[in-house]
């Protein structure tokens, strides 16, 4: 039975997920509804034991549709590269599935309003790992007073989840000295993967 369900999982995920996706194209829950060039709902492997998750789309988000696909998408999949994962094994989400204006940061009241949206999207995939990209993604997911600079890849479990968070990659852009330590947790992320099987 349980292979069996492991069989039908990426198919039934895809087709919810799919269902999910188009219902969220229409959103406007708060004013980015009306802004936004492509809602960024998420992408990756419907069966993903791996879920990663950002606070908000930036520009090449917003302009494809797709998450981490700028210069910050990039260096992720340098990273997962670098410790062999691959990126259609993962599932990768935000918070927001609007681009807030100027990239700024998600206000309080945007990430209320797309958090259903997230927690459908966890609900559908199943991850083992969630990984939280960045402080705002963590401090929302992990603990309100989450101090990435101090706690990134430290593990907690949340519910059915093992979570952790790591530096975001755009932050990384602008202070590649923490690039070291981003690896460090990859590594870490790599490793309590293949403990779960």
């Amino acid at each position: 039975m349980e292979a069996e369900d492991r069989v039908k999982k990426p198919l039934d995920a895809d087709i919810g997920l799919e269902a999910l996706r188009a219902e969220c194209a229409g959103c406007e829950r708060c004013p980015l509804g009306k802004t936004r060039t492509n809602s960024v709902f998420g992408t990756g492997n419907p069966g993903a034991r791996l879920m990663f998750v950002g606070e908000a789309p930036g520009e090449q988000e917003d302009l494809s549709g797709t998450p981490f696909v700028g210069r910050a998408g990039q260096l992720l999949d340098r990273f997962l590269f670098a410790v062999d994962i691959k990126r259609e094994d993962v599932y990768i989400a935000n918070i927001l599935k609007c681009r807030p204006p100027k990239n700024r940061d998600p206000l309080p009241a945007e990430e209320d309003a797309c958090m259903d949206w997230l927690r459908s999207q966890v609900r559908i995939i199943r991850p083992k790992i969630i990984v939280c990209l960045g402080r705002i993604a963590a401090m929302r997911l992990i603990s309100p007073d989450y101090r990435i600079s101090q706690q990134h890849g430290q593990w907690v479990e949340k519910g059915p989840f093992l979570m952790t968070a790591v530096f975001h990659p755009a932050a990384l852009l602008r202070d590649p000295r923490r690039k070291a330590d981003m690896l460090e947790d990859m590594k870490s992320i790599a490793a309590k993967l293949e403990e779960l099987g």
